[in-house]
């Protein structure tokens, strides 16, 4: 109805004019609006469901991060079960702990002395043996909200910790600075310190951040109220494992402390793994995405502001934004989620504040975000925020799943992860997490060997998930083969005859109950150990069944295989058939065992230069040790082994030998042929080596056979 006044006998009436016309107008207008606001929606999850199959695709679906998660939560658990109390510990952190596998993502790990702890008050004193443990006391008095002193309380035993100490008003304590310069080429020479971590990277393609610090058992005082913030998330068991987990202290002081050279930070890495992991997998996703647009957006906007924020600035949003009930728990709302922690971290710039997630008195923006600096980062990310979500297809990753929607508004979208990954895909991501589960075996310690089987029996008795049953097969696959070369070492020099027979047959069942849930590849060591041992007709044999399997179509070699018949020949079948069948890798011989002469010079070169393990790819491997065993056989398939070596070795394209092992691979050629008297031949195969990317620093050895057939020739 339209309502009009009118004036009669000097009176005004109201009218009630039926105007349908408008009546009709207003009507439609408020559904269209409705219908708009809708449809604007509708897009909007639509779009976020685009975006959430594109980052499964590059981050991952949920069950590829949990594998790779469950990886690392193995190999955590089994090193604090075997390694001595007085060793180093090692704690992967970061985004790689986290379940991320980005594309020039940095290795980030921690190390600490095992037989150290820092306690918040001397109460907790009692808790330890002072005769065993080095007790470190934190005196955060004087510190900024986040950092502490370290005063040492104890003796203290590892030359770095004694030569960091500094006396200041009578007390002994622990300097950042030192011990950061000190510990910074432990782990590889040449490192660089940046922040409180040693930097660098491996053969130039992956970065890593080594981080040394002090380990604490209890949860700090100064981040008490977070425990009381936690209502919603996360949940009570979540809180509890995180504060019963402790903390860590890493070497680097706040520039604006009173004693920033000796004071060391607060690290929650360990808490924040576990929130990370307590997230859904669109929250994940969230986080993800953030990384990409810091990474390709916000820090492409100026080279005046492109150092200022880092990825944890991203990673404290979320945990905000998580805590305040604001991020979404499906796909349709990933944009939705991604929009709030981008308006919160526009606030907090313009504000010059980012509260810490456990000490929110901890300004993360304090040093760096402030002044001029932060007038030009706000006004570039408001100028981003004005486009709304159009900034997004500034980024190169995440550009395409938002055309493909705004071209196709009805395009299918199916965020069914079953549909987005086939069983080869997690079979792949399975075998590749699985290698860095192996155990590392530091000497011939019978004692050692059964704590280590002792605590396999733990596991297996413990409730696993499929993955970790893997994992751990894979870990005790490679301790019984590595065992098996140690008993027969170790028993060898004895000279008694019966107990050489009896660790020849315990390491020969230790062997082959290893290739039951070993991968292909695995033959190769009881062939190893049969040429050991003079066996040479039966490790030809083994070495003839490994060819066999090594040639087949459907092969899983270094995570590359023919996905079509790998699923045609073993789809659907357990894991253990499929590892025995279809899955092989590099061989990995470990340089404090001895697995066959020839390599000692290798093994021991590379021992000197702290590397761990030389990594020889299978198919050179199967080569060497055909061409030796046919040695005291037949010289005639010697030299035909010998061919295909050179063959392989001279001109495969990275497809059975990687770049990075192109200098053993080189090296084992050179040593064949000079093994054969063609000298000539294995000076150039030796030059060679030396030519390649010194992966496994082997160049003593190397110039030392140099030297040796140079002198040879000499002779001739």
């Amino acid at each position: 109805m339209h309502l009009q006044r009118t004036l009669t006998n000097g009176k005004y009436h109201t009218w009630e004019i039926p105007n349908l016309k408008i009546a009709k107008f207003l009507r439609n207008s408020f559904h269209f609006k409705m219908e708009l606001i809708q449809e604007m929606c509708e897009g909007m999850q639509h779009m976020s469901e685009s975006v959430f199959v594109g980052l499964c695709e590059i981050v991952g679906t949920s069950q590829q991060v949990a594998i790779r998660r469950e990886a690392e939560d193995i190999k955590e658990m089994v090193d604090r079960g075997i390694y001595p109390y007085g060793w180093v510990m090692r704690m992967a952190s970061g985004s790689h702990r986290e379940g991320f596998r980005l594309e020039g993502s940095d290795i980030d790990n921690m190390y600490w002395p095992n037989n150290h702890r820092v306690i918040m008050d001397m109460s907790q004193s009692e808790y330890y043996n002072t005769a065993t443990t080095t007790l470190i006391l934190s005196d955060s008095s004087e510190s900024p909200p986040g950092f502490t002193l370290l005063q040492l309380l104890t003796p203290t035993t590892p030359r770095e910790v004694q030569s960091a100490c500094v006396r200041m008003n009578d007390r002994v304590y622990i300097s950042s600075s030192i011990y950061r310069q000190l510990t910074c080429s432990v782990i590889y020479p040449n490192s660089t310190v940046h922040g409180p971590c040693a930097s660098g990277d491996i053969a130039g393609r992956v970065e890593y951040d080594f981080a040394w610090c002090f380990v604490c058992d209890f949860w700090p005082q100064s981040a008490s109220s977070w425990i009381d913030r936690c209502h919603s998330w996360p949940g009570p068991e979540v809180v509890d494992d995180i504060v019963r987990s402790g903390c860590h202290f890493v070497a680097i002081g706040h520039p604006l402390g009173l004693h920033e050279n000796e004071e060391w930070r607060i690290s929650f890495s360990q808490a924040e793994y576990k929130l990370v992991s307590s997230m859904n997998h669109s929250q994940f996703l969230i986080y993800g995405l953030l990384k990409f647009f810091l990474k390709e957006v916000i820090n492409q906007q100026s080279e005046e502001t492109n150092k200022l924020l880092c990825s944890y600035h991203m990673k404290t949003t979320v945990f905000w934004a998580i805590q305040q009930n604001t991020l979404p728990h499906c796909p349709q709302n990933l944009l939705a989620g991604f929009w709030f922690c981008f308006k919160l971290l526009l606030r907090w710039v313009y504000e010059g504040v980012c509260p810490n997630f456990f000490i929110p008195q901890n300004n993360l923006f304090l040093t760096k975000v402030h002044g001029s600096a932060q007038n030009r980062l706000f006004l570039q990310l408001h100028k981003l925020y004005k486009k709304g979500l159009a900034c997004l297809l500034q980024s190169s990753s995440i550009r395409s799943y938002i055309i493909d929607v705004l071209f196709n508004p009805r395009l299918s979208i199916c965020t069914d992860e079953s549909v987005m990954r086939r069983e080869v895909d997690y079979d792949i991501e399975l075998v590749c997490e699985s290698l860095s589960t192996d155990f590392y075996i530091s000497k011939s310690d019978v004692l050692g060997m059964m704590k280590v089987i002792h605590l396999i029996e733990q596991l297996v008795e413990s409730p696993l998930t499929h993955y970790q049953v893997v994992m751990i097969q894979r870990r005790t696959s490679t301790f019984l083969t590595n065992t098996s070369f140690l008993l027969h070492n170790m028993y060898t020099n004895t000279n008694v005859n019966k107990q050489i027979y009896i660790a020849d047959k315990i390491s020969c069942h230790m062997l082959n109950i290893a290739a039951k849930f070993g991968w292909v590849s695995d033959m190769l060591y009881i062939a190893l150990y049969f040429y050991k041992t003079f066996r040479y007709r039966k490790a030809l044999s083994v070495i003839e069944m490994t060819k066999v399997k090594l040639a087949q179509p459907y092969l899983m070699y270094t995570g590359r295989v023919d996905r079509e018949r790998y699923t045609e020949a073993v789809g659907g079948q357990s894991w253990s058939t499929k590892s025995r069948q279809a899955v092989a890798w590099d061989i990995e011989l470990y340089n404090r065992i001895c697995y066959i002469s020839e390599l000692i010079p290798e093994q021991q070169s590379v021992l000197q230069n702290r590397w761990p393990f030389l990594s020889i790819p299978v198919f050179v491997m199967l080569h060497f040790l055909e061409f030796l065993c046919y040695r005291h056989i037949d010289t005639t398939l010697s030299q035909a082994a010998l061919d295909e070596l050179q063959v392989l070795v001279h001109h495969d394209q990275g497809l059975y030998v990687r770049d990075l092992f192109r200098d053993i691979s080189w090296e084992i050629l050179g040593i064949c042929q000079q093994i054969t008297g063609n000298l000539q031949a294995a000076l150039y195969s030796y030059k060679q080596s030396l030519t390649q990317y010194p992966f496994h620093k082997i160049q003593t050895a190397t110039q030392k056979r140099i030297q040796d057939v140079a002198q040879l020739i000499s002779y001739q």
